[in-house]
Order: structure tokens, then C-alpha cells, then sequence
């Protein structure tokens, strides 16, 4: 008896010994990646307006554009960057989030353009110099991306340039259709880049672009 007493309390000290030393695994909140679905809300959305601006549809789509820029393109990817927060991804917070607000931003700005002139006109150095603003965030963003994939340095990228061309839209209308082209590129990489990492979750498979990289 006294030799299964002994083995029973080693064997007692073990397992407390084993729990007091294995490492603490938190109950994460988020428990999928958003980042698929940020990608595919902010590329979709782009893709649409940028059928405008390039002049493969008339404005008569603006309307379309408006529904899916207030709750795809905005109230969706500000979700995702919310989620992305509380799963502690910094950088992918904080990108959509803004973006998000972005849309919602500029859906209200455009309808209340339209709606009531007179509140709201059209100052063209101030929508050149609010593009080129965001021109410079997004570089900000771009620089993170070099040590990120390729994926998204090709998004940020031609981001930068989609906004640097739309600011000199306001002037020349060749410039902002020329930015409707790198926008569209912009957001089919956005598209591309969600389903490269949708797959690599869900299947495994590494696609080009996915590979991390460093630059910086």
C-alpha cells in the first residue's frame, strides 16, 4: 500500500508539474481569417467604380455603385479590419478599417454632391489634394507591405498610383481614365489576392504572390 500511496503521489506531482509548465493557450474571439473577406469587399467594390471611370459603363451605374460602396466596400471591410484588430494583425486593422471608412466616406460625400449642389460643391483643388492625401497613406501602407507578400505590394502599389492619377483627374480627364485602368488592376489583384489566401487556408495550396517576403 504504501509503495501504490508513493507512485500515485509522483505520479500527482508529474501532472501538476505538467499543467504549471505547458503554455497557456488563449480562447481567441476570431477564430477564422477576415482577411479574405476584407480583400474580396475592397476589390469587387473598386472594380465596380472603376467601370465608371474608365468609361466601359456610364454614370447611370453610379447608383449600384452606391449601395455596394456603403455596405460591401465599407460597413463589410470595416468589419474585417475591426475582427483583424481583435486577432491582433495590426496592419491589416487598420488598412481595412480605413479603407472601410473610406467607402462609407466617400458614398455619403458623392450622394449628397448629387442630391443638394448648392451644400456641396465641387472644389476641384480640395478633391485634388484629398486624393493625393490618400495617395500618401496608402504609401505608408505600401511600405509595410515589402515585408508582407507580393500579393499585396502589387495592391498598395498600384493603390498609390490609382490615387496619385485620380488627383490629377480632377483636371484632366485623360488622367483620371488612365486611372481608372490602374484602379481596376488594383482591385482584380485585391480579388486575386483573397483567393490566393482563401486557398491556401482552406486547401492548402500556395499560389503565386503568397510567398512572404523582405524588402525592408
Amino acid at each position: 500500500m504504501d509503495v501504490e500511496s508513493q507512485t500515485s503521489s509522483e505520479g500527482k506531482a508529474k501532472a501538476q508539474l505538467a499543467m504549471m509548465t505547458a503554455p497557456v493557450v488563449k480562447d481567441e474571439w476570431v477564430r477564422g481569417d477576415p482577411g479574405p473577406f476584407g480583400l474580396l469587399c475592397f476589390g469587387m467594390t473598386t472594380c465596380m467604380l472603376m467601370f465608371i471611370t474608365t468609361e466601359w459603363t456610364t454614370k447611370a451605374f453610379l447608383p449600384t455603385v452606391f449601395c455596394y460602396a456603403l455596405f460591401y466596400g465599407g460597413l463589410g471591410q470595416f468589419v474585417a479590419g475591426v475582427l483583424e484588430l481583435i486577432k491582433g494583425n495590426t496592419f491589416g486593422g487598420t488598412a481595412f478599417a480605413s479603407y472601410g471608412a473610406f467607402w462609407m466616406g466617400w458614398f455619403l460625400l458623392e450622394y449628397l454632391s448629387i442630391t443638394n449642389k448648392a451644400l456641396f460643391p465641387g472644389v476641384q483643388s480640395g478633391k485634388s489634394l484629398w486624393c493625393g492625401l490618400w495617395a500618401v497613406l496608402t504609401f505608408g501602407f505600401f511600405i509595410v507591405t515589402c515585408r508582407k507578400n507580393g500579393c499585396l505590394m502589387t495592391i498598395f502599389s498600384t493603390l498609390v498610383i490609382t490615387f496619385a492619377l485620380l488627383s490629377g483627374g480632377v483636371w484632366d480627364p485623360r488622367c483620371e481614365q488612365a486611372a481608372g485602368y490602374f484602379g481596376f488592376f488594383c482591385g482584380s489583384s485585391a480579388i486575386y489576392a483573397a483567393f490566393v489566401f482563401l486557398y491556401k487556408i482552406e486547401l492548402g495550396i500556395s499560389l503565386p504572390g503568397v510567398r512572404p517576403v523582405s524588402f525592408l
